[in-house]
C-alpha cells in the first residue's frame, strides 16, 4: 500500500472517520494518560505527526502543549481546522517534514506510521529523528503483533509490529527507548507504544 493510496482511501473516508474517531471521548482512557503525561514532560514545540481529524493536537493545545497538527490527508487538515480552530495545523508527510533540523522538543506520532510499508519505517524514523533536538521526546502508537505482518485494517491495509523490532529500528534511527507499553483491549487488536528520547552526539 502506497503512502498516495493510504491518503487516497482515508481522503474518501475523513468525515466518517473523524466523526467516529476524531474525539477525545473516543480514546481510551490509558492513551490520555499515556499522551497527557510524557507531554507534560515535553518543553519546547511538539509535532502532532499524522493528526488526523486534530482530537488529539486540540487536547493538548489545551493543556498547554506548544503543538502543531500534521497530516498528509488534505481533508482531515479541513476538518481539524474547522473544529479546532484555536490551533495549528499543516498538510504534510511524516517522510518530508518541513521542519527544520532539531527544531522540536518532541513528536507524536499515535498510529500515523501503520501504514507505510515495513522497509519505509527506517526513513521515516530518521527523518523524525533529523527535527527532534537530543534530549527531546517521541511517543509511537502502534499495532502489536509477534512478527511484522500486513493486516486488513478498516480503511485500508496496516501493518503490525513487534514491540522488539520497532524499538531496534528506533535504536539504530538514534533514539533510546524508555518505555514500552503493550495491551489488548476487548475487542480491538494487540497495542503496543513506546516512548523513546532522541540521543545526544548521534
Amino acid at each position: 500500500m502506497s503512502a498516495d493510496s493510504s491518503v487516497l482511501a482515508y481522503a474518501e473516508r475523513a468525515l466518517e472517520y473523524a466523526d467516529a474517531l476524531g474525539s477525545i471521548a473516543a480514546m481510551a482512557q490509558e492513551d490520555r494518560e499515556l499522551i497527557g503525561r510524557w507531554a507534560g514532560e515535553i518543553d519546547g514545540p511538539v509535532l502532532d505527526v499524522g493528526c488526523g481529524p486534530g482530537h488529539w493536537t486540540a487536547w493538548l493545545h489545551a493543556r498547554g502543549v506548544d503543538i502543531v497538527g500534521l497530516d498528509p490527508v488534505r481533508e482531515f487538515v479541513e476538518i481539524a481546522l474547522d473544529r479546532h480552530q484555536e490551533c495549528d495545523f499543516r498538510q504534510g508527510t511524516v517522510e518530508a517534514l518541513d521542519v527544520a533540523s532539531a527544531s522540536l522538543a518532541g513528536a507524536l506520532a499515535w498510529y500515523s506510521l501503520i501504514h507505510l510499508e515495513p522497509p519505509r519505517i527506517p526513513g521515516a524514523l530518521m527523518e523524525l529523528a533529523r527535527c527532534i533536538r537530543p534530549g527531546g521526546g517521541l511517543l509511537i502508537g502502534f499495532f502489536e503483533g509477534p512478527v511484522v505482518a500486513p493486516f486488513g485494517h478498516k480503511v485500508t491495509t496496516a501493518y503490525a509490529w513487534p514491540v522488539a523490532e520497532f524499538a531496534r529500528l528506533l535504536d539504530d534511527a538514534g533514539f533510546l527507548v524508555e518505555e514500552v507499553h503493550v495491551r489488548t483491549d476487548t475487542g480491538h487488536r494487540p497495542h503496543g507504544a513506546l516512548v523513546a528520547v532522541r540521543a545526544s552526539g548521534s
